[in-house]
């Protein structure tokens, strides 16, 4: 059986790690079906999405906490050790990646004025991008090792 259904094995920080790459899949997977769905034919620029976009990030971030809460209730280790602080600093150093090219494509669809449903799409995937790809580098590391330079 794979090591990832044993769950007393898995350390608070990486189900941290996992607890907020699944959240960000979801509450982005939901933003998407509501989104697309209002569509309708119409172009997407003109579906209603701030409120929803809100909402998800907001279910996303309340998801996280409580579910993050639970997980350190359950958890036999102890306080993070070096280890998990150099592979939670590695995540956020790759996550960061896709919060700047975010950044950047925002800027590029204020300059060329397109709407701001584009712009703030653009923001929201970097962002979720920035949180999947950030849990999956600590999972890996957590997983296959890691060997910081």
């Amino acid at each position: 059986m794979s090591g990832l259904f044993y769950l007393d094995e898995v350390t608070h920080e990486e189900k941290r790690a996992w607890i907020l790459g699944i959240a960000a899949v979801a509450s982005y997977a939901v933003y998407l079906v509501l989104i697309l769905g209002r569509a309708g034919g119409h172009p997407l620029a003109e579906v209603p999405y701030v409120a929803t976009l809100l909402w998800t990030v907001g279910a996303s971030i309340v998801a996280t906490i409580v579910l993050s809460i639970a997980a350190a209730m359950v958890s036999k280790d102890g306080a993070k050790d070096q280890r998990d602080r150099e592979i939670g600093r590695f995540g956020e150093y790759v996550g960061h990646s896709f919060v700047v090219i975010g950044a950047v494509a925002a800027l590029l669809l204020a300059m060329a004025e397109a709407p701001h449903f584009w712009i703030a799409n653009a923001v929201y995937l970097a962002f979720t991008l920035s949180a999947i790809l950030g849990s999956i580098a600590r999972i890996f590391a957590y997983r296959r090792g890691f060997q910081p330079w």
